[in-house]
């Protein structure tokens, strides 16, 4: 946190769930988001300050026409902002931030660490070292909050990338893997990559198989115009594909938009439009959690 922690006021409305800054005082890397699908306040690790990513979502906030101030992870500097972070959390000063902003009192607490930020995490090299480095300080400040793994799934197939997934699970870590399409068209047009659908299809049940994951996903109206109802059926179905193949979908969170996206022409969806998308996902995975995170917490459950 690096004297961020000296004023609260400085840090007050931070820490609220339709701002998510990737600054913390004056950290380059390790910052604090109040967030709806981990109901808590988040600690996220930005390993990717360059902006450097493979997917260009057409709902993205974060703005790469401003320059990045800050291009490399200076490792050492990150841990040491890690590690300040941690035991402040630990001390009640994260808590006290949430309290400041009117988070609800059941998520006034560090709900996990986060390897999240302006880009993909396991497109960094450094990744899954960072993964035994963050493990360790966990245990020694802040022992049973959990790492989470929020990821686009595109690079899964790699060995260094499952060394870094091994060791994730190996202390207990989660994977939050996006799924925001069921075909190829919808995939390349809201995700903006190059990455071929089958192949993130392909990482999310291979990883499935493995050990469960939580599926995200993220749908929204563009001009108005909410997701086809052909669209979600074959995003359910695609699940469904996961579970028949062996993989075990632990949770699947349906979410829209909170934060400003990039075009006033991508908008929420309702309240009960999620609903009805989240009907799909619990009939193709009638054994899984799904929840909805609706823009407003206050919205929904």
């Amino acid at each position: 946190m690096t004297g961020s922690h000296h004023g609260a006021g400085r840090e007050a409305a931070r820490l609220r769930t339709d701002s998510h800054p990737r600054t913390f005082g004056t950290n380059r890397y390790v910052y604090a988001v109040l967030s709806r699908r981990a109901r808590g306040v988040s600690i996220g690790i930005n390993v990717n300050p360059d902006k450097a990513c493979n997917f260009a979502c057409i709902y993205c906030q974060v703005d790469r026409t401003i320059p990045p101030a800050v291009t490399e992870v200076d490792v050492r500097r990150l841990l040491a902002e890690l590690d300040e972070m941690l035991a402040a959390a630990a001390a009640g000063r994260l808590a006290e931030l949430a309290a400041i902003d009117g988070a609800p009192a059941a998520w006034r607490r560090v709900a996990d660490v986060a390897f999240s930020g302006d880009g993909e995490p396991t497109g960094w090299p450094g990744w899954p070292d960072l993964v035994e480095q963050v493990g360790e300080l966990l245990v020694r400040r802040l022992p049973g909050v959990p790492m989470t793994l929020i990821t686009n799934a595109s690079l899964f197939h790699l060995e260094r990338v499952r060394r870094g997934l091994d060791a994730l699970a190996a202390r207990g870590g989660r994977v939050w893997a996006k799924l925001d399409a069921g075909t190829e068209e919808r995939f390349h047009h809201v995700n903006g990559t190059r990455v071929p659908f089958q192949r993130v299809l392909d990482n999310i049940r291979g990883e499935a198989r493995r050990r469960p994951v939580v599926v995200q996903s993220l749908f929204f109206r563009e001009a108005g115009i909410a997701p086809a109802r052909e669209e979600i059926e074959a995003w359910a179905g695609r699940l469904a594909e996961i579970r028949a193949a062996g993989g075990a979908i632990a949770e699947v969170q349906v979410t829209t938009v909170a934060r400003r996206p990039p075009t006033p022409e991508i908008t929420a969806l309702s309240p009960e439009e999620l609903e009805e998308i989240a009907a799909a996902a619990r009939r193709a995975l009638p054994e899984s959690r799904v929840e909805t995170y609706p823009a407003r917490p206050e919205d929904g459950r």
